[in-house]
């Protein structure tokens, strides 16, 4: 909606207003809050590229917008959105996220990138075998020599067989996992998996489940990025005399019989998005439609040009067309989505080891070396059933590591143990694995804490980029209370609004027509005569079209005198028209009725009502923030502001 990006463009305009540290003059007060010449300036300067309107580059109209920015922060804080707990959780999820970007341990990411890549330009067809394990199990060797085992027999007896013999889908598990690339797997599954040469079986390795060992069936280049076009008849007609497959079958004939395809597509498939352009779709990579059948189709085809027969998905009925073909895009291309993924995989492990190893050199560092002998000695068994609790005499004011100035006590590590205690029920582990398990994820989960907590008085970037998305996710909060959700629930005010501008939302003329369509204008004459003799689609169709040989295919609709599917010199008027040449085949239109142009109802306008509605209503509610808080401008300090942009 046009107040959305209204409201984009302001979080853009007021970046980085609160950092300055020059002393210099105040430009305006906000509610007696003061806001300085030096980050006015630099919130100009740094957006005035970005802002497409002249009159927002005017110093005066920006200043009204910056203001109007400064209104509705001050408005939010005074309503306590900022208190508010999904609110809070937004906003710490997004500062989690962002965090992650500064601790990541640059060397290491930017190589599981390139590995990411590599792998991502291969399909990898496999079978594995899994003999499940606890992940916190030590004595692991039954289960390797079982899995070993396993290995052997497949190599001597074949998969299949073996599967057949041992799968019970409990402690051993056999499965066919077909074609995968990078980011299917856990990673060091995709690893092992990536490193076995084709028709070969691995040595076994472990991941979270158990042991595996995963037999490699088949390597294939990737599959690359396909711009295809395609004509669907949908399942849900609204016409309940058209038969969806009859449809999609008459049109193939069309094509076989030399029809073009973009021109058949326009003039009869159902999706409206694609019809207008031909068919074409927005190109797309195997794994990135939801039907697999579709997108199986599309690269089957052989080369450019070629055309599919029909087939069917859960939407419709489809034919589709290979327009292009392209390989995987080159490795610049993708570094930023990779970078991502690989920050959200199970490869984020190697990267947070790497950023611990390095804040260790960083910050001064202390340990207790009382502290794991304590904590071992007040464990007990009913840590197993989750009903372990800290003794009455717990130690909880000792420290059990400082990094810096900051100690980090046993209450601490303590209520860590506590909650790791769901992860271990019905186990049997040793205390001592227990404690040194939970205290490297204790001491990891604290530096990287730590790092964060420090983050906006160590990195300026950082918190610069921080109150941007504070006080913009704030600002949509306010908008969406106070604007967007009002503008869409007042039923009364809306209505209101629309009876006072109704004339603002018309219908253009549009016509209720049945259309025939054919490649031949030969057989166009005949439905022309056909049709002013008065004879119905029914007896045409028998005449016109055989089972072999799809002459003649009808549309019924009511359209705008503008739409694409009627010809640019179309003669509005009831009765059967002439013969009309668009789209690459030759048309006659039996006009059932001329519905004149008049006002739209509410529920026909309405998404354009609500939109017009909220700017209204925005307007309005920024006036009452000026009535409400104080807006003072140093006018002489507002000339010399002008005079500095002059001479930039």
């Amino acid at each position: 909606m046009k107040v959305k990006f209204k409201l984009m463009l302001l979080a853009l305009l007021a970046l980085n207003v609160s950092f300055s540290q020059e002393k210099d003059e105040v430009l305006l007060k906000v509610d007696d809050e003061p806001i300085m010449t030096s980050e006015f300036l630099r919130v100009y300067n740094k957006n005035l590229d970005l802002v497409k309107d002249e009159s927002q580059k005017d110093v005066d109209g920006y200043l009204k917008l910056f203001t109007e920015y400064q209104l509705k922060l001050k408005e939010a804080k005074r309503l306590k959105l900022h208190e508010d707990a999904n609110y809070q959780r937004e906003f710490l999820r997004y500062k989690n996220q962002l965090t992650k970007n500064y601790l990541s341990e640059n060397k290491v990411t930017e190589a599981l990138v390139k590995e990411a890549y590599d792998r991502s330009n291969m399909d990898i067809n496999a079978s594995h075998v899994l003999v499940r394990l606890d992940e916190n199990a030590k004595d692991t060797l039954n289960a390797y020599n079982e899995v070993l085992q396993l290995r052997e027999r497949v190599l001597n007896e074949g998969f299949d067989a073996v599967k057949k013999d041992m799968h019970n889908g409990q402690t051993i598990f056999l499965e066919d996992l077909g074609y995968f690339s990078a980011f299917k797997m856990v990673y060091n599954f995709e690893t092992a998996a990536f490193n076995t040469p084709k028709g070969e079986i691995s040595m076994p390795f472990r991941t979270q489940f158990g042991y595996h060992v995963v037999k490699v069936n088949d390597k294939r280049p990737s599959r690359g990025t396909i711009t295809a076009a395609h004509i669907m008849i949908a399942l849900e007609q609204k016409d309940s005399l058209l038969n969806p497959e009859q449809r999609i079958n008459d049109i193939y004939k069309k094509i076989q019989q030399g029809e073009n395809f973009e021109s058949l597509a326009k003039q009869f498939s159902d999706d409206k998005s694609s019809a207008k352009n031909g068919g074409k779709l927005t190109p797309f990579k195997s794994g990135q439609l939801s039907s697999t059948e579709f997108e199986d189709q599309a690269f089957a085809l052989k080369n450019d040009g070629d055309i599919s027969q029909p087939f069917k998905t859960e939407y419709g009925w489809h034919i589709v067309k290979r327009i292009e073909l392209k390989p995987i895009q080159t490795f610049d291309e993708l570094k930023p989505t990779l970078e991502a993924r690989v920050k959200r995989d199970s490869r984020s492990k190697l990267i947070n080891t790497a950023m611990v190893n390095e804040l260790k050199k960083r910050y001064e560092i202390s340990y207790n070396p009382e502290a794991k002998a304590y904590f071992e000695s007040i464990l007990s068994k009913d840590f197993f059933s989750r009903s372990w609790r800290l003794p009455e005499n717990f130690d909880k004011d000792k420290t059990v590591f400082t990094i810096n100035d900051r100690p980090f006590t046993y209450n601490e590590f303590g209520r860590h143990l506590m909650s790791a205690q769901r992860a271990y029920g019905n186990k049997s582990v040793p205390f001592s694995v227990v404690v040194d398990k939970e205290l490297d994820k204790f001491f990891e989960r604290s530096i990287l804490q730590y790092r964060e907590d420090n983050l906006e008085s160590e990195n300026q970037d950082f918190a610069n980029i921080l109150k941007e998305y504070r006080d913009g996710l704030l600002l949509f909060d306010l908008m969406e209370k106070e604007v967007w959700n009002k503008a869409s629930k007042d039923s009364v005010g809306l209505e209101a609004y629309y009876n006072k501008n109704k004339s603002k939302y018309q219908w253009n003329e549009r016509v209720e027509v049945v259309m025939a369509s054919s490649a031949n204008e030969a057989n166009a004459q005949k439905v022309l005569k056909m049709m002013k003799k008065g004879k119905s689609q029914e007896d045409i169709n028998a005449e016109l079209n055989t089972d072999s040989k799809k002459n003649i295919i009808f549309t019924k609709g009511t359209y705008d005198i503008n739409d694409s599917k009627l010809p640019t010199s179309f003669e509005v008027k009831e009765g059967v028209s002439k013969i009309y040449e668009h789209n690459d085949a030759f048309h006659v239109f039996d006009v059932k009725a001329v519905l004149p142009a008049g006002n739209k109802s509410l529920k026909e306008a309405k998404g354009n009502v609500i939109n017009d509605y909220q700017e209204q209503l925005e307007a309005n509610w920024i006036d009452g923030l000026y009535k409400r808080f104080s807006v003072e401008v140093n006018e002489d300090v507002l000339q010399n502001v002008k005079s500095k942009i002059r001479k930039q």
